[in-house]
């Protein structure tokens, strides 16, 4: 049963990945009795993402609780900042861009990060024409996205990763929700995607009060319960 005293936990997921990043999280919140649900995140650009994702959480009843992965981080910090019902962000080796800033730029930054030799570059058809999207090769998955997981379940998570439009990394990002709403952040030590240099930088200017974990990209998958801890922290602050 759930405690209606909780916020909702709002997971949204990142690029290359779905919904199902967040299955050994969303176990651990249902098994402490936190109302949790995973949106979708289209994947299709900045805009377009977090016009869909701020509609899910404002479908929501009652306080939400958003948490990001990655690229969610980004699309949530976008999402959120005209919804009365969001109380608080959680960023898990996450974005958090401010106004006018893109990916491409924050990437550019890392020193940490070796996603972008990483990429392979595809096409999409769309209303406005043809567009770019990206995915990370098989090949280097492993190593740039998820080293701390068995070679074999990353090669599944290669062999089933969804492509982000290059507009996720190019679109400026609007006014930042982290600069009117308290937020936390998991940082992964070893992340070679994000880049943990930038992804703790960032939580520092968003003034996140910072978990450092021990593992990859995708600690969610590796270290699920370091992360819901965090989560669940945030939950009970946010609760007071």
């Amino acid at each position: 049963m759930s405690n209606s005293a909780s916020p909702t936990v709002v997971l949204v997921h990142g690029a290359f990945a779905d919904s199902s990043g967040w299955n050994a999280t969303v176990e651990r919140l249902q098994d402490a009795g936190i109302a949790t649900k995973a949106v979708p995140n289209p994947l299709r650009g900045i805009t377009e993402d977090a016009a869909y994702v701020a509609s899910a959480i404002q479908q929501t009843q009652g306080p939400v609780l958003v948490v990001g992965h990655s690229y969610g981080g980004a699309v949530l910090t976008n999402a959120a900042t005209r919804l009365d019902n969001v109380v608080g962000l959680v960023y898990v080796a996450a974005f958090a861009p401010d106004e006018g800033e893109t990916l491409m730029q924050i990437e550019g930054n890392s020193r940490d990060s070796v996603l972008t030799s990483a990429l392979v570059e595809l096409t999409y058809p769309s209303a406005p024409g043809t567009q770019t999207e990206l995915m990370i090769d098989p090949a280097q998955f492993h190593d740039a996205f998820a080293a701390d997981i068995p070679p074999k379940e990353a090669a599944v998570m290669a062999a089933t990763q969804r492509p982000v439009s290059a507009l996720g990394f190019s679109e400026k990002n609007g006014p930042p929700a982290w600069k009117t709403r308290p937020s936390w952040a998991a940082v992964a030590t070893g992340d070679k995607a994000a880049g943990s240099d930038v992804v703790r930088s960032m939580a520092e200017r968003a003034g996140a009060a910072i978990t450092e974990i021990d593992g990859s990209h995708v600690i969610m998958v590796s270290q699920p319960k370091a992360v819901t801890d965090v989560i669940l922290r945030a939950v009970a602050e946010v609760g007071r």
